[in-house]
């Protein structure tokens, strides 16, 4: 709920001032993966989001059923090492779909994962000096957002090629 402030245009003399709410610490918390079709010539960015919760293995295993849901074939899964995806409960799914295959990033790579890039355009981008009233409204600006950047294929590219990772688009 607390907005990220940024730089921003304003007439002289008329310094901007952003009214928020900083008493509670509401959130939303997203899970999202950007795919890549076999022949490069597609990208889709699936995201999940979940209002006041963090993400744990039951939101992983809901994302990644999604993901088997619209994603057909054999799916390369390169993903950080937060710990919702190292449990038991995730390690039992994973034996149970031989369609996924995991990769696992190195530890403090941010700069490897095209979603941190997602992500900060959203954040820092789009969402920037943004002060919603409520919870129900932050989720609204942010889904909006994030459909929008979804529909973009070379936005989506650029998360991937802003990425460290050896991947021709």
């Amino acid at each position: 709920m607390l907005p990220v402030v940024r730089r921003t245009w304003a007439p002289c003399g008329q310094t901007p001032v952003m009214r928020h709410r900083v008493r509670h610490h509401r959130k939303i918390s997203t899970i999202g993966g950007i795919s890549i079709s076999p022949h490069r010539r597609h990208l889709g960015w699936y995201l999940h989001f979940h209002s006041d919760e963090s993400i744990r293995q039951e939101q992983v295993i809901a994302f990644l059923r999604h993901l088997l849901a619209h994603l057909r074939g054999n799916v390369i899964i390169v993903w950080d090492r937060l710990g919702a995806h190292r449990g038991a409960q995730m390690r039992a799914y994973l034996r149970q779909h031989p369609r996924l295959t995991i990769e696992e990033l190195p530890s403090y790579a941010p700069e490897l994962n095209p979603n941190e890039y997602g992500w900060s355009y959203l954040k820092y981008g789009i969402l920037a000096n943004f002060c919603p009233h409520d919870l129900d409204e932050l989720e609204r600006e942010v889904f909006v957002a994030a459909v929008d950047a979804q529909t973009q294929q070379e936005l989506l590219r650029s998360f991937v090629k802003a990425s460290k990772l050896p991947i021709r688009l």
